[in-house]
């Protein structure tokens, strides 16, 4: 199966969660998203990703120096990012409890 249409829609809500709760910049994300399973996701992935959010005006980006060497580009949250935010948690919530009840006897 070709999960990643599937993913990147699941990704896009992660990394607006992950983004509402503190500026952060791409590697940030990516270790994250890594540590919480999503074990695949590389900052190749990640990237194309928040410039698409950055267009849709979900997100915004700020260039901030780094102790590492050049500067980072931090991102945070919009009102429309916030709003796009809760709509994916209502809409992820009614889909996961649809498939759960459909594969429930599946599940373990």
């Amino acid at each position: 199966m070709d999960k990643s249409q599937l993913m990147k829609g699941i990704l896009e809500g992660c990394i607006l969660k992950i983004i509402e709760q503190s500026e952060t910049y791409g590697y940030e994300i990516v270790t994250q998203l890594q540590e919480n399973g999503f074990t695949e996701v590389k900052e190749g992935t990640l990237y194309p990703l928040l410039l698409r959010l950055e267009k849709k005006k979900l997100i915004t980006a700020t260039y901030k120096p780094s102790p590492l060497g050049p500067s980072r580009k931090y991102y945070t949250l919009t009102p429309d990012g916030n709003q796009y935010l809760h709509s994916f948690l209502t809409s992820w919530k009614d889909i996961s409890e649809s498939v759960h009840n459909i594969f429930k006897e599946d599940i373990l």
